[in-house]
């Protein structure tokens, strides 16, 4: 297994800068052209880099500048993938919730292009040394739950196991492939999927859609190893788990029980960044499923609120956690992005900053080292 850079890190999503969002509207309208767009993405992620590495991360991101979703941006460059951006639904309270897009496989998956592989060459050019540029990216199972059986061509795929499961993983590892070969050894995948299980209704959701919850967690574990089986050797591969994160937001909750054992102990990831910023994640109870060499990262501050969590309860929490798994397989960082989409969430730069900075102070007070 790898290790993390170091005993913090970030899930890899910024607040976007006024002058970014500004020239992607200029942009959807046709003022100017895609290429005159990435030169200021350019500059926004020069300029985030060095917010990073200014706080004293060890990991960098790109901010995820070029994206709209950190999900669809992605997935829609897969051939045989097909996507429908999202819509945002007004509640009779007031409050906003994005309707989940739909993603469909119309065809056989496959690794049409690389994806990020001159996103990456550019982030790295920024990198100072002694830094890891990281590469965040969907996680496959993306392309099963939200549509399930019936947003995957039964043309393409009559069966789903092995073929459909094996094209996807193929696509990825092309993809993890072009991005070892630019000089990245870190990737992240996003998934909200198997969060999403632990909460009753995603439950239901999925057995009216034809599958059982209770084996799904076992089959995306599965899934997941089909691709790190395909992932270069010396790359580090982490996943994130999401429950929702749009505007400050949340899409579900519940104890992670119902996916640990697959999750922690039958998945072949490096390292897991879990939500645990209020009690919608429920205890630590299920990291006693957590393998040797594999690492959780505690998403204990949160990226919703503006308001600052205090060192003392974040190291009571660490403690908590240390009953279930070893403090030397446990890091920290806040509990999701800043912003998953290019709407961001309802935060100040500010305490964007000084979450970060109180991340990294705290996990050099707990395990030591810069």
């Amino acid at each position: 297994m790898m290790q993390l850079p170091a005993r913090y890190d970030h899930v890899g999503s910024f607040l976007r800068p006024k002058y970014l969002l500004e020239a992607r509207e200029q942009k959807a309208n046709g003022r100017i052209t895609p290429q005159q767009l990435r030169e200021v993405e350019d500059k926004a992620i020069t300029e985030i880099v060095k917010f990073q590495e200014d706080i004293g991360l060890k990991s960098i991101t790109d901010g995820e500048f070029r994206r709209t979703y950190f999900h669809i941006d992605f997935l829609e460059q897969l051939g045989g993938v097909k996507t429908d951006i999202p819509v945002t639904i007004r509640k009779p309270d007031g409050t906003e919730e994005l309707a989940p897009p739909v993603i469909r496989v119309i065809d056989k998956v496959r690794h049409a292009k690389d994806i990020q592989k001159a996103d990456f060459e550019y982030l790295k050019s920024q990198v100072s040394a002694g830094h890891t540029p990281k590469v965040t990216i969907p996680s496959p199972t993306m392309l099963h739950f939200r549509g399930g059986r019936a947003g995957i061509s039964k043309d393409a795929y009559p069966e789903l196991d092995p073929v459909f499961y094996d094209d996807v993983a193929k696509a990825y590892g092309d993809e993890l492939r072009s991005l070892y070969e630019a000089g990245c050894r870190y990737v992240q995948m996003d998934d909200t999927n198997l969060a999403y299980l632990c909460d009753e209704k995603m439950r239901e959701a999925a057995r009216q859609r034809g599958d059982d919850p209770n084996e799904l967690p076992h089959r995306y574990a599965k899934f997941i190893n089909k691709v790190v089986a395909r992932k270069p050797e010396g790359m580090l591969l982490g996943m994130h788990l999401c429950r929702g994160n749009f505007k400050s937001t949340f899409a579900a909750q519940g104890n992670y029980e119902p996916v640990a054992e697959a999750l922690l102990k039958e998945m072949d990831i490096d390292a897991y960044f879990m939500e645990y910023d209020d009690d919608r994640s429920g205890d630590f109870r299920p990291l006693r499923y957590l393998a040797k060499g594999k690492t959780v990262v505690l998403g204990l501050v949160t990226t919703k609120f503006g308001q600052m969590e205090k060192k003392d309860d974040l190291k009571r929490r660490i403690d908590e956690a240390a009953k279930y798994a070893p403090m030397e397989q446990l890091a920290l960082s806040p509990q999701c992005g800043f912003s998953s989409t290019v709407h961001g969430n309802n935060i100040a730069v500010e305490d964007q900053r000084n979450k970060l900075r109180l991340v990294v102070e705290t996990a050099q007070e707990v395990w030591g080292g810069k």
